[in-house]
């Protein structure tokens, strides 16, 4: 089983910068798939980024390439989500996700086994 804790997140200005931090406890969370998925509200929960239990393959939602990284720290048992040039429709609750035992990045959301409670990112025009 793995525990998911997501932190970080806040208001900012379109065009900040945040990074918010997911804390894992759980013996199989370094063999295990990290994501981030996000959900505004009335929207559906959708797939931001991945990573594979390695942290070399990454995969992202194609509005966020190019200004979202995602990254991990087995050794501390973190994940991590770097945002730049934010904009305002990337308002929504951040939800850290684990596919246990898997290796690869995964992008579809019912790949995942265990997720945090989520942290609000609230980005003003």
């Amino acid at each position: 089983q793995i525990h998911l804790a997501e932190s970080g997140g806040g208001l900012v200005q379109a065009g900040d910068s945040l990074r918010i931090s997911c804390t894992a406890s759980g013996r199989t969370f370094s063999a295990s798939a990290m994501g981030w998925f996000r959900q505004a509200p009335g929207k559906e929960r959708e797939f931001v980024a991945t990573i594979g239990s390695s942290g070399v393959g990454t995969l992202y939602k194609d509005s966020v390439k190019g200004r979202f990284t995602i990254s991990r720290d087995n050794a501390k048992a973190m994940v991590y989500l770097q945002m730049n040039s934010l904009e305002p429709d990337d308002t929504a609750v951040y939800f850290c996700a684990a596919a246990e035992n898997s290796a690869l990045p995964k992008a579809r959301i019912n790949a995942y086994n265990y997720w945090g409670q989520g942290t609000q990112v609230t980005v003003s025009s």
